[in-house]
């Protein structure tokens, strides 16, 4: 059996080692962090990924702990209705779409695992190919020797790093604020997620589960530098682009209270009811598309190779897409072949996804009043069979059956 060396204990590295154990691979999980803290945001999860997720044996462990989403509403910054969709409605509809607390899935996924297959506080140095192996050297002086290596270490990956050597990730022009409040207001239709539109601003939430609702918010900012900022609190190097606690108590709270001064009261609430402490502060980024994902027996997965803008909520359903496909070539071919035959069939799919959600934030974050004028007048004119025939272009996706 081929050994699997996987650097990156995130949501797709995890992923990836359980779909792999179910074809009978054993691989190791080498991450850099010392501990898998909570991260205390929501992440969506939509049909597409959750067939993935049914098809390893874990969706009914995750849907206790998640909230259900059957359907999407868009409103103005002050409230009033622009268009709505049932999700139940769709095609998608016998899988469910769900978003829960970050924690919690991990919480999940580390259970389906053996202790034993995750390798804490190993940061990736380099590694070295032949024509038989690779071996990663980490920072400690722990070294993984074999067949295959997948980089699925994040938007700043070092195997991405080492194998292509390309430009630094692109900031999109906005930031973004997630977190979760343990109250929903009774304005807000249970089952249902909001988006709200404004100047240069939105604001969305939806059920978690456990009564908890989650949100985000974004905000323009031209003039945001994607320098690394350092978090000392627990020896972790974060940079611009992942989420990064907030380090002065009030500060964000305040600052996101200022931003969204007046608008739809039950957003207002959502912020003044999380702890600012706990609220995540990211930038917008993405990456240009790249043909090349690997080479020889290596090979990049999610954020990696196609970090995607959070409009879609797509950016972890793509890292758990990625993870079947690659497990199932895998299985079936023996070789580089199977990595080669995975790139090639994720290659499109992701492109898409991505330059979607990139077109998407950037309508969203208009700011001239008759650009936004068309935006509403576009979206409310929308019918809701049209929206739900492309919303079934992502949800419909099934990575268990695309042929390998």
């Amino acid at each position: 059996m081929a050994r699997i060396c996987i650097i990156g204990g995130g949501i797709g590295g995890l992923t990836t080692a359980i779909a792999l154990r179910q074809f009978g691979f054993e691989p190791d999980i080498y991450e850099q962090a010392p501990a898998l803290l909570d991260v205390g945001a929501a992440i969506a999860i939509w049909p597409n990924a959750m067939r993935v997720l049914q098809h390893v044996g874990l969706a009914d462990q995750i849907l206790e702990k998640a909230g259900e989403i059957r359907e999407i509403q868009w409103l103005d910054q002050n409230g009033r209705p622009i268009n709505r969709i049932s999700i139940t409605e769709t095609s998608s509809a016998a899988v469910p779409a769900i978003a829960l607390h970050r924690a919690d899935l991990q919480s999940v996924l580390l259970g389906a695992l053996p202790p034993s297959s995750l390798h804490l506080g190993n940061s990736l140095l380099e590694y070295i190919t032949d024509n038989a192996t690779v071996v990663a050297h980490f920072a400690n002086g722990n070294s993984c020797e074999s067949d295959f290596l997948i980089g699925a270490d994040g938007i700043h990956s070092r195997v991405r790093t080492q194998l292509l050597d390309d430009a630094s990730p692109r900031y999109r022009g906005y930031m973004v604020w997630r977190g979760i409040s343990q109250s929903a207001p009774k304005a807000i239709p249970a089952f249902t997620a909001v988006e709200l539109h404004g100047c240069g601003k939105r604001f969305g939430l939806g059920p978690v589960g456990k009564d908890r609702i989650g949100w985000w918010a974004a905000a323009n900012a031209a003039n945001i530098s994607p320098k690394a900022e350092e978090r000392t609190g627990d020896r972790t190097t974060w940079k611009l682009g992942e989420s990064v606690p907030s380090q002065r108590p009030h500060d964000t709270k305040g600052e996101l209270l200022r931003l969204f001064e007046r608008w739809y009261r039950p957003a207002i609430q959502m912020i003044e009811s999380t702890p600012s402490a706990s609220i995540l502060r990211t930038g917008a980024f993405d990456r240009g598309v790249s043909r090349k994902w690997g080479e020889g027996p290596v090979t990049l997965l999610g954020d990696a190779i196609h970090p995607t803008t959070p409009n879609l909520g797509q950016g972890g359903c793509m890292a758990i897409e990625d993870a079947m496909l690659l497990a199932r070539c895998l299985q079936k071919y023996s070789s580089a072949d199977a990595l080669r035959t995975y790139e090639q069939l994720r290659y499109k799919r992701t492109t898409t996804v991505s330059n979607y959600s990139r077109l998407y934030g950037s309508i969203g974050q208009w700011e001239n009043v008759f650009a936004r004028g068309l935006r509403r007048s576009v979206l409310s004119l929308i019918p809701e069979s049209v929206a739900q025939r492309l919303v079934k272009i992502v949800f419909d996706y099934d990575a268990c059956e695309v042929e390998v």
